[in-house]
Formats: C-alpha cells, structure tokens, sequence
C-alpha cells in the first residue's frame, strides 16, 4: 500500500510538470535554447540577481539588438560574448519569442525611499524616450526599464556616462550626452525609481 501512494504521489507530480492544463514555459518554444540563460537570467527570464538584467516580457527587437551587438564586441562583455553567440548559432528568433512571451515578475527588495523619490524628481530628462513609466519604445529599439534590478540599471547609467557602454553607438549619442550633466549620486537615484515601477 505504501509503494501505491508514493507512486500515485509521483505521478500527480509528473502530471504537474506535463503541461496539459496550461503550458508552462518548459512546454513553449525555445525553451530548450535559452537553459543556458536561466543559470543567470532566471528560469523564465526573471532574474533574482541584482546585477543582472530581467529579459521576461523584453522586446524581440531589443533583445535581437542586445544579442547581435554582445556577439559582435559592439557592447563590451567578457561574460556574455561568448553566450551571445551561442543564442545566434542556436537560433535567436526563437529565444527573443520565448523571453517575449514570460511574465515579468520583478523582484521585490527593500526600496530606498529616499532614492525612489529624488529619482523621481529627476527621471522627467528620461521620459522622452523611455517614457514616463520607464516603458520603453519597441519600435525605437528603446528597452523597457521600470522594474528592472537598481544595482543593474545603476550599473549600466555609470556605464553610458563613462562612454563605455557600446563606445562608437551613433544611436546612444543623445543618452550618453544627457547622462553627462547629471551628478553621480543621482544615478543611483534614477536606478532606484525606475525599479520601483511596475
């Protein structure tokens, strides 16, 4: 009678994990190409990682961009050189498609209020082309970023002021030039509003 229940407990689990009520995001397209994403990105494209950017609900076009431009040494990073072009070999559309098609489920640390609120006052230089909730415009090839990781987003802003994000990116002029005029601690102020969005 034991060995039934653990085998009806089984197969309730293995039932669970098949998908016939609703599919799940091993049940889609692509999934197979993208588990070597999930070690940082997340299991369906929301990482738990601060420095690490969510890719759940990004843009195709974006994410085709970032990928291409990773793989080319256009956007500098030892890390994601070499996983940019294993995604084009293994086939691109499809991994952009599955991210595209996850549900964003931002992390929620602790905010700093503080922070979110000077970012706030500032973020008004940002919103003429992320839009006023950090939106972004996919057809711009502009990313969204509400609610994308702070320790991530600040990273990237130190990264575009210092010109050493894509250096040489004719599209990145008018942000490289708008993050120049703006103090180093409110960086980390914008990085905080927009992550508190969602």
């Amino acid at each position: 009678m034991k060995g039934l229940s653990v085998a009806v407990v089984i197969g309730v689990l293995l039932l669970g994990f098949s998908g016939t009520g609703g599919a799940g995001p091993l049940d889609q397209a692509g999934y197979a190409k993208v588990v070597t994403c999930s070690a940082c990105h997340g299991f369906n494209g929301n990482s738990r990682v601060e420095a690490v950017p969510i890719l759940a609900g990004m843009s195709p076009a974006y994410f085709r961009k970032a990928i291409e431009d990773y793989a080319t040494g256009k956007r500098i990073s030892p890390e994601m050189e070499p996983f940019a072009k294993q995604v084009k070999a293994l086939g691109v559309d499809e991994v952009a498609t599955f991210f595209a098609a996850q549900r964003r489920d931002p992390a929620s640390p602790r905010p700093d209020r503080a922070g979110v609120e000077r970012g706030r006052a500032a973020a008004a230089q940002c919103a003429p082309c992320h839009g006023a909730e950090g939106q972004g415009d996919p057809a711009k090839l502009v990313p969204r970023i509400a609610g994308q990781p702070a320790v991530y987003l600040r990273n990237q802003l130190v990264l575009f002021k210092a010109d050493k994000r894509s250096p040489g990116d004719e599209a990145l002029t008018k942000m490289k030039a708008v993050l120049k005029a703006v103090p180093d601690d409110t960086l980390a102020d914008l990085a905080a509003y927009f992550s508190s969005l969602r």
